[in-house]
């Protein structure tokens, strides 16, 4: 969508959720900026200024709303650009690039100089990548403030900040209030729950159908309406439980970890676990073009890529599932799951979670025979582990989709179709598209006879740069 200030106001008065997430309006004689679906009194048009994110407001000098709360805009990257470095230097900042590490550093991980990296930023963001990290920060701590009862210093340990005084500071200046005026009159629930705003539609059916079929037997739990798992995060256990909410532009999802300091990093992993970013009405209206897919889009109109909680798991359980059924890959799973993870801990226990799913460290001593599966898959697996060891950034975003798979085909026992589909669903490749599989082939073959892998590459290229989506609708509708 092009910020053209009369298509920006035209749309703000609509108040269409459609739009939110495409811009932010900033009032210039309030100081405040909003979604487009703020139901404040709408300002005067010649009193707006639109900009392309909520980071580039602020850094205009603009204070959040406090009645729209642009922290629960859905993921508006997404819909702001197609730019792959900027897709892959956002979801590398969300996972805490710019933590510890600097502009430079993100650059160099990307192939481009910082200069252009910022440049790009500035052209499709309107702010920097610094500025962008402070903002999803500042969003984040605004919403542990609204939505849990975490101690103002858990909240501030939990959103990156080492001084209180400084939070303080920044929250003052940002929304005009200290954390615990941002609190009065706010119930929260002595669980952790928060929400993760999403783009509609969204098809919980069929994601939780998706995963349900790939669930580790032990380590995930999947129902009709609640998505859970035991999770491992620098060797401390805990667990997680996501579930849709009627009627809502959000998943609602509750954590139990005892480190604060990783919530960031577990929300982050949720929302590319359920793809919560994806612009799938943008996607749809480009796929829905082709006569294939028009029908699986119109039936599936919300359908996402489900991602991974950890890209070493995904990896074994996508070489375990080579040449067999996803039941089959599932059950293999399972008992490498419940042989070699740690057990869980949990008080009270959690229905259906026994384990975590083992390490890189654990796997790469361990003796895989006995447990069905073939020699050549347990060499796989085991070199996938030491690779891990030493490379731990292997499941981090390349400069591009063909990098990645190239890099994930030198390792010995992953082939294109392995390469590509960790492609999908860990480093969140929108065009990633397993040309190779089977179901693909035959969904895409207009007769009886079964597509090769260069014939189904030319009937993909249309649906660049979302061929990760269509292999999603093939699959979900052959």
């Amino acid at each position: 969508m092009t910020l053209d200030h009369a298509t920006c106001y035209a749309a703000l008065q609509s108040r269409d959720s459609r739009f939110d997430g495409r811009f932010f309006t900033a009032v210039q004689t309030t100081g405040i900026y909003c979604r487009p679906i703020c139901p404040a009194r709408l300002p005067k048009p010649e009193n707006c200024q639109f900009f392309p994110s909520a980071a580039a407001a602020e850094a205009a000098g603009f204070r959040a709303c406090l009645r729209c709360h642009p922290e629960l805009s859905p993921g508006f990257w997404s819909r702001v650009t197609t730019e792959a470095t900027v897709t892959r230097a956002l979801s590398l900042i969300a996972a805490g690039a710019l933590d510890q590490g600097d502009v430079v550093t993100l650059a160099g991980r990307l192939g481009v100089s910082d200069r252009h990296l910022r440049r790009l930023f500035i052209q499709h963001l309107g702010a920097s990548p610094i500025k962008i990290a402070q903002t999803q920060r500042l969003q984040f701590a605004k919403q542990l403030l609204d939505q849990t009862a975490l101690p103002i210093t858990e909240v501030a340990l939990a959103s990156g900040f080492s001084s209180v005084r400084r939070f303080n500071h920044v929250i003052q200046q940002v929304y005009g209030r200290s954390p615990r005026e941002l609190r009065q009159g706010k119930s929260k629930s002595a669980v952790l729950q928060l929400k993760l705003p999403l783009i509609p539609p969204y098809d919980w059916a069929a994601i939780a159908s998706f995963l349900g079929k790939r669930a580790i037997p032990g380590v995930e739990d999947v129902r009709e309406n609640c998505y859970r798992r035991a999770i491992v995060l620098d060797g401390i256990q805990g667990w997680v439980e996501v579930r849709p909410m009627s009627g809502k532009n959000y998943l609602l999802a509750t954590i139990q970890f005892p480190q604060v300091t990783q919530l960031a990093m577990i929300v982050d992993r949720l929302r590319r676990l359920f793809d919560l970013n994806a612009d799938v009405t943008t996607i749809g209206g480009r796929l829905g073009q082709d006569a294939r897919l028009k029908e699986a889009i119109a039936t599936s109109p919300g359908l996402r890529v489900p991602g991974a909680w950890d890209g070493f798991e995904l990896a074994v359980r996508a070489i375990l599932g080579q040449q067999v059924s996803v039941a089959a890959a599932t059950t293999l799973s399972g008992r490498v799951a419940a042989t070699f993870g740690e057990s869980v801990g949990f008080d009270p226990p959690i229905a259906g979670l026994t384990h975590v799913f083992p390490t890189p460290e654990v796997i790469a001593q361990a003796d895989l025979s006995g447990l069905g599966i073939t020699q050549a898959r347990i060499n796989a697996i085991v070199r996938l582990a030491q690779t891990l060891i030493e490379k731990p950034d292997l499941f981090q975003a390349y400069p591009s989709l063909d990098a990645a798979v190239k890099t994930l085909c030198e390792l010995r026992g992953i082939g294109e179709w392995t390469a590509h589909y960790i492609a999908m669903r860990t480093l969140r490749e929108p065009d990633a598209f397993p040309a190779t599989d089977l179901v693909l082939m035959k969904a895409l073959s207009p007769d009886d006879r079964k597509f090769t892998k260069a014939e189904c590459e030319a009937r993909s290229e249309p649906w660049r740069p979302w061929r990760a989506y269509a292999a999603m609708h093939l699959w979900h509708n052959f």
